[in-house]
């Protein structure tokens, strides 16, 4: 088994506004081992962004973690001093950012963005500087003529990367990626992605990778995250939640998806939109938009459940569906789940570790 590099437990952020707290990620816990690539998707709005953000520390108010940990290589991010913390960043975790060319600075070349980069956190010298900053583009398949580039002068796909490779510039353990694909067409996604995943094989590094488009990383990661109201919704082995998803949500987004092979369906969707965070429903806060919605839906708040090695956050796998005689889940007594922080389970759940590539 891979070691556990990074352990976050009941995290919750909430911002602040005049008409009080918006809980923008509630009570969320997952680990991830080393090396591993794990993905986190849900609609714009579900908290991935924000999440990411509170376990880089990277909020700003209005922002803030209200609760929880987010402990990595044994530390606890949220309690380091800012001191402490720009330790730690790029040279044992990096960020990649969502739009490159709002994250890199329009009015200098990348080699010199490189060399603030090093001259914060290491000692290297200006010829050293220059070489590692050649090899990390070369292993982003980058010309190392382009370090004397400004941003604008090159394509999205190659502003992308060159931000990928400015994050390993000190082969950092994790690597944390906020939708970096969301700026590319499906062609320089796909060849994004796919260097992502080489890398990470060559250097060893784990991923977390948020995006909104369940088919963009099917083929890439290892575990799959799927957020719903700055809630867990379902967590499990990518492969598993593809073949067949558990929660009605990550069913639906799967079905609003067409696929390439097979007889023409219809999709399908999703009705409805998210809910306003600062006003959320009484109970599961899917159950207005949710196909398999019971009586007992609109006042239990369903507690994230353990069900065939996945985390589910849904009444139908409690106790084999609702006290309203409606049916069991599909599966038998193995689809019934029980409360994931049951004391008969071990700290390190199925769930909750490492389970395996998709890819």
């Amino acid at each position: 088994m891979a070691e556990t590099i990074l352990d976050v437990r009941g995290l919750s952020v909430e911002y602040a506004s005049d008409h009080g707290a918006v809980l923008a990620v509630d009570q969320v816990d997952f680990d991830l081992e080393g090396g591993e690539f794990l993905a986190i998707v849900g609609e714009s709005g579900c908290g991935k962004s924000t999440l990411l953000f509170a376990i880089a520390q990277l909020l700003s108010p209005p922002a803030a973690v209200t609760a929880g940990s987010v402990t990595f290589k044994g530390r606890d991010m949220v309690r380091l001093t800012d001191s402490e913390l720009r330790a730690v960043r790029w040279s044992e975790f990096s960020v990649v950012m969502q739009s490159a060319m709002n994250a890199l600075n329009p009015v200098k070349t990348v080699a010199a963005q490189m060399l603030d980069v090093c001259r914060a956190h290491t000692s290297m010298s200006t010829a050293e500087i220059r070489q590692r900053s050649e090899e990390v583009l070369r292993l982003v398949s980058i010309d190392p003529v382009h370090l004397d580039s400004y941003p604008h002068q090159l394509s999205g796909g190659m502003r992308q990367r060159a931000m990928i490779a400015m994050a390993l510039l000190f082969t950092p353990d994790l690597v944390i990626m906020d939708e970096p694909t969301s700026a590319l067409d499906v062609v320089a996604q796909r060849s994004l992605m796919m260097q992502v995943k080489e890398l990470q094989r060559d250097l060893g590094f784990a991923v977390i990778f948020v995006t909104h488009d369940m088919s963009l990383v099917s083929h890439f990661s290892d575990r799959l995250m799927v957020m719903y109201a700055g809630q867990v919704a379902e967590l499990g082995s990518t492969q598993a939640l593809f073949d067949a998803p558990l929660h009605p949500y990550s069913r639906g987004l799967l079905e609003a998806f067409p696929s390439i092979i097979g007889p023409r369906q219809l999709l399908t969707g999703i009705p409805g939109s998210p809910p306003d965070l600062a006003n959320l429903p009484a109970g599961c806060r899917f159950a207005p938009r949710c196909p398999s919605a019971m009586q007992r839906c609109t006042s239990v708040l369903p507690d994230l459940l353990e069900v065939g090695g996945r985390l589910v956050r849904c009444v139908l796998y409690d106790n084999g569906g609702g006290n309203d005689g409606s049916p069991a889940p599909p599966g038998g007594d193995a689809a019934v789940g029980r409360r994931a922080d049951a004391s008969t389970e071990s700290p390190a759940s199925p769930a909750l570790s490492g389970m395996g590539s998709a890819s």
